[in-house]
């Protein structure tokens, strides 16, 4: 569940960028929003309002998504720092030196 949250929010944000960037700003933009960019399909007043109603949409999705994820993963963290987790086992040390053979006194 989480990953295809991920996936969706992803995909919004990389949407969000994208309406953002086509927006007509003081510098021009893209220069999208003019009415010549859109072949006369819209004025530039209505593709001013489509954009701005575009990016308030996909900025809430991307406000609840960015919540979801981090209440669903509020319970999942590990530890913080090597010094909380837990010592590793570590295998039983081998003497150094193989012991003496005994040899048989008569």
């Amino acid at each position: 569940m989480a990953t295809v949250l991920l996936i969706i929010h992803l995909f919004v944000t990389l949407a969000l960028i994208g309406v953002v960037l086509l927006q007509r700003s003081e510098g021009g933009g893209l220069g999208v929003g003019s009415s010549q960019g859109m072949g006369g399909f819209m004025t530039g007043r209505g593709t001013a309002n489509l954009l701005t109603r575009t990016t308030a949409v996909l900025g809430t999705a991307f406000f609840a998504l960015s919540l979801t994820l981090a209440i669903m993963g509020r319970g999942t963290t590990g530890p913080r720092s090597i010094l909380e987790a837990p010592p590793a086992a570590t295998a039983p040390a081998l003497p150094a030196t193989p012991p003496a053979p005994s040899v048989p006194t008569n």
